[in-house]
């Protein structure tokens, strides 16, 4: 959070500025971590989660039929070899673990401090995130840290809890938390997260700053509010001033003006940490009994922390699964946007379900610590970044750096102010806010503008696992209205060799074929407006209509009950229905799942190499069925080498046909 704090809730597509390069080798060479340096990818097709599954449906294999236990060899042998570090890269991976190790101290006390636990809770997981997070994720130079947004999540989550129940809650959350991202990971439901809207996400992300600003107000100035939301604590101070503690004003005041003066020099990557030591010596040297500090909290255990088991009551616990749900979602879509803006140095391509196990990994090795939730942070790994990291040691380096501190340095945390950790969280959500973007969504339109003032709104006044709830369901809201609003149907004439787009005919000509292609989805709802905008048969005479389906790869079973009941309605005009361009798998499909008085009245036409040769084809079948002259199935003009028109009956001709 350093520097570039707070930016974990910006995931933006952009790259980050202080990347810098890639390091990407140019198109077409060989990937240089194939050799036996050993610092490549592992994402392989043999992998159970490697790039070629990340929109491959669990259970299925890319590498055609490779026995589990060969892949799962596999599969460790590649992660082992991607892991061994390169000796010329050690030192300056150790330089960036160091850097973004003391960014971290701040930024993981200020974390727990917004979960309500102890803020040694945070620092444990800081070191346990970069640890597991730097050996699994996909991503190499990713840092996986606390973050603001997961933190807020954590700590809705445990904010009914009294304090007491909360130390045990933190560790079963985080161990939830952690199983959810996991299996995620290895089901390859990482393909799902391109459906989260934008609109939501600004909307959601927005509402996360604003709640951390309206919520540590009372800390930054030393209030003491009544319970209730963010915004009930800031209405609180504003109808409460006399209340102001003045030495907790000036050492929060002061913190977050050093801050965001040292946030524009080149001191930015360390100005949390100044602004912490300089507040911190300020509190002891004048003795400022008055300014609550750490210790007030809870004492900041001697030496390394010991492992943490739930109770098993809390794993079972609904709420406690629920949240930790909440904070799943929010973790993989901050996790998404991390690979976005760290390339890897190699240029192979980050896999989002192995970023999910990494990440899945950090958080259940927090929890076995007593650590709080962990997830991909984009301020810390620019910070990574910046520093001159070269490869994931940068973040297990960072790990072990933060351990190195907590047995130097860990009495000394408890002298920190509560009101500078509050003005850290303060600067990270400033900090995270984006002006800008909220203006382009805004200015989108009314589906994007409604969507992300629903789901800021949502932010402020409930819980963050409600509002993430809002905000998936605002997600598919939108991505059936989208679908709705593309779908389109035209006629397709064929005159002097050109094909033409018409509006399709309100009714069907008697004895004439209509060619019909579609725009848009045919799941689900499409499929139903499909028929709805269908021309309607009734009152015609041997109406035909040729439905064009190139390119669709996935028809469900509301299509086919469509076409069943539009077939049914040519019939009883004398009528046929004609599918051309389908997929053969498809084809096999609708012999698979509809019965033989549905098939033997629909035609298909396999889809060919040659755009609109089958739909030609199955023009020319229409023509002379018309004409009272069909040729036999074995007989009909063949498209391209797919073979000929299909009836799909093989026993049952269509009585209708003469």
């Amino acid at each position: 959070m350093t520097g570039a704090t707070g930016s974990d809730q910006g995931a933006g597509p952009g790259p980050d500025p202080a990347a810098g390069p890639s390091g990407r080798p140019p198109a077409g060479d060989p990937d240089p971590a194939a050799g036996p340096s050993g610092a490549g990818s592992i994402d392989d097709p043999d992998l159970p989660f490697g790039d070629a599954g990340d929109d491959a449906p669990a259970g299925t294999d890319p590498a055609g039929a490779v026995p589990p236990v060969v892949r799962a060899r596999r599969a460790v042998g590649r992660w082992v070899v991607s892991i061994r570090p390169r000796r010329q890269d050690l030192r300056a991976d150790a330089v960036a673990g160091a850097s973004n190790a003391i960014a971290s101290v701040p930024d993981g006390m200020a974390m727990a401090l917004l979960v309500g636990v102890n803020p040694a809770y945070g620092l444990y997981a800081s070191f346990a995130g970069k640890i597991g997070g730097g050996l699994f994720t996909s991503t190499s130079l990713m840092v996986v840290t606390t973050t603001t947004a997961a933190s807020l999540a954590a700590g809705s989550v445990l904010a009914e809890l009294p304090p007491g129940a909360r130390d045990g809650a933190v560790v079963a959350l985080t161990l939830i938390t952690g199983i959810m991202l996991v299996a995620v990971g290895l089901l390859r439901l990482g393909r799902y997260i391109r459906f989260v809207s934008r609109s939501v996400m600004v909307g959601f992300l927005t509402g996360i700053s604003v709640n951390i600003v309206l919520g540590q107000l009372p800390g930054l100035l030393g209030v003491e509010p009544d319970p209730g939301v963010a915004v009930e604590k800031a209405l609180y101070v504003a109808t409460h001033l006399p209340e102001i503690g003045v030495p907790s004003a000036l050492v929060g005041l002061g913190a977050l003006a050093g801050m965001v003066l040292l946030g524009r020099t080149r001191l930015r990557l360390v100005a949390t940490l100044i602004a912490v030591t300089v507040t911190t010596a300020v509190v002891v040297i004048a003795g400022l009994e008055t300014v609550g500090t750490v210790i007030a909290i809870g004492s900041i255990p001697a030496g390394l922390p010991g492992l943490s088991l739930p109770d098993w009551r809390d794993l079972v616990n609904v709420d406690l699964i629920a949240g930790a749900a909440a904070i799943a979602a929010i973790v993989l879509v901050q996790g998404a946007g991390v690979a976005e803006t760290a390339p890897n140095p190699d240029g192979s391509r980050s896999s989002t379900n192995r970023d999910f196990i990494g990440q899945g990994a950090g958080s259940l090795l927090a929890g076995i610590v007593h650590g709080i939730p962990v997830g991909g942070s984009v301020s810390t790994t620019a910070i990574n970044l910046a520093a001159g990291a070269r490869s994931r040691w940068s973040t297990v380096f960072g790990g072990l750096w933060m351990l190195v501190i907590l047995l130097a340095l860990g009495r000394l945390v408890e002298l920190v102010p509560l009101p500078t950790l509050s003005a850290v969280l303060i600067y990270a959500a400033l900090l995270t806010l984006k002006p800008g973007v909220v203006r382009m969504v805004w200015r989108s339109g009314t589906t994007g503008r409604i969507a992300m003032t629903v789901t800021f709104l949502s932010t402020l006044m409930l819980p963050i696992a409600a509002a993430v709830s809002i905000g998936v369901i605002c997600s598919l809201v939108l991505q059936l209205n989208k679908e709705q609003l593309d779908f389109h149907l035209v006629r397709l004439d064929y005159r002097d060799g050109q094909t033409v787009e018409r509006p399709v005919p309100q009714a069907l000509p008697d004895g004439e074929p209509v060619v019909l292609d579609i725009y848009g989805s045919l799941l689900y709802a499409g499929a139903r407006t499909l028929g709805a905008r269908l021309p309607d048969p009734q009152g015609t005479h041997r109406p035909v209509v040729i439905l064009r389906l190139r390119g669709r790869g996935s028809l469900g079973s509301t299509f086919f009950g469509v076409v069943a009941t539009y077939a049914d309605a040519l019939a009883a005009a004398g009528g046929r229905l004609y599918l051309s361009g389908v997929d053969q798998a498809m084809v096999r499909r609708f012999e698979r799942s509809q019965q033989a008085q549905v098939r033997r009245r629909i035609t298909v036409v396999p889809a060919t190499e040659v755009v609109g040769q089958s739909t030609r084809a199955a023009l020319e079948d229409a023509r002379r069925w018309l004409a009272g002259a069909a040729a036999p199935p074995d007989e009909a003009p063949a498209p391209a080498s797919e073979g000929p028109p299909i009836q799909l009956s093989e026993s049952d001709p269509d009585p209708d046909r003469p």
